[in-house]
């Protein structure tokens, strides 16, 4: 294995000058783009004295740009470290302190902050707006559109993605480059990812949820997206015309039945709603089914370990239940005192 960007790559299509995102102002991004932003990005940071290994904690807007930076770390074998746009300067400190990184990439309002709590570290402050703008554009813009992607080993880490855990502060987990290319492309294959898809991507990308779930099948079967910075009731309905699969957290759906617009004729170029990061209640499961003629099809992961279950693409979607073990997981039930549970 070389990498998860390489594995990407793999799923690309022949043409790169294909779309791959659109934002809501308009901007149309290939795939190319995709290559030549990340590998100009991936150049910079290595001009910056980055290595393998070392880390690159992104406190940013979603952009298309902020795309660009995780595909950019993963091409050049450096450790993508997304934070929650929320997080104060208490948290801010923490995850700095812990994940100890060579690059902090935040909002331009955000600098005089980042540059404090790094001030005694070896550390670089870069900022990012949500219109990708600022001193990280400005230090690739000239770097070459070029870059060989670092061979990885599978257990190699990728990402770091913090869990609140059960028990004291978040604890960083360390996802590896076979790790999540497994996990993407067994998602691809069980939910049907195709070229001809297009996903409705309102969620956040500093999440497992928008990053590896939503962004990777995108990647890796070669589809295209509408990439909203944000969920909107109303401009979600208006792209759903254009859109084959939406990925959601249960309030999008709770949110979108409570707007009168939303029904079966707003949704009838759609192969498949997704919910995921929280439990749907089986009464949403069976008013979206009446109002809109699709069952919302569920399913259940963990930070750590990546998307676990599911419910079936083709067969019952049962309200309540997040389906059946993923190819290749295996689940084992037992009771209080650790034995198998047979029933």
């Amino acid at each position: 294995m070389t990498s998860l960007y390489t594995t990407f790559t793999a799923g690309f299509p022949r043409d790169r000058s294909r779309l791959l995102l659109r934002t809501l102002d308009g901007r149309s991004f290939s795939y190319a783009d995709a290559e030549s932003e990340s590998a100009r990005i991936a150049c910079f940071l290595r001009e910056q004295g980055l290595r393998p290994g070392d880390r690159v904690t992104v406190q940013a807007s979603k952009s298309p740009q902020v795309v660009w930076l995780y595909l950019a770390c993963l091409r050049a074998g450096l450790v993508y470290h997304p934070l929650n746009e929320a997080y104060q300067s208490a948290e801010l400190d923490y995850f700095l302190r812990d994940a100890d990184p060579k690059i902090a990439v935040c909002d331009p309002e955000c600098e005089s902050e980042f540059a404090r709590l790094t001030a005694n570290r070896d550390c670089r402050v870069l900022t990012i707006d949500a219109h990708g703008r600022g001193s990280l554009r400005d230090g690739y813009a000239d770097a070459e559109p070029n870059f060989a992607p670092v061979d990885c080993d599978a257990e190699t880490t990728a990402v770091l993605l913090y869990s609140s855990g059960t028990t004291g502060q978040p604890k960083g987990a360390m996802l590896t480059h076979g790790n999540l290319a497994a996990n993407t492309a067994t998602l691809v294959n069980y939910w049907g990812f195709t070229a001809t898809d297009r996903l409705l991507h309102a969620l956040p990308i500093y999440h497992a949820h928008g990053l590896f779930v939503g962004l990777g099948c995108v990647l890796l079967s070669g589809a295209s997206m509408h990439f909203l910075a944000k969920f909107d009731v109303d401009t979600v309905i208006r792209q759903l015309a254009d859109s084959t699969v939406m990925m959601g957290i249960p309030t999008f759906y709770t949110r979108l039945l409570a707007n009168p617009a939303f029904d079966r004729r707003a949704c009838a170029n759609m192969r498949l709603f997704i919910s995921g990061s929280a439990p749907l209640l089986a009464d949403t499961h069976r008013e979206f089914s009446r109002r809109t003629g699709h069952e919302i099809l569920e399913r259940y992961g963990m930070t750590e370990t990546s998307m676990l279950s599911s419910n079936p693409l083709h067969g019952e979607r049962r309200p309540g239940s997040v389906g059946y073990p993923l190819p290749g997981v295996d689940i084992r039930v037992v009771d209080a005192d650790d034995r198998p549970v047979e029933n």
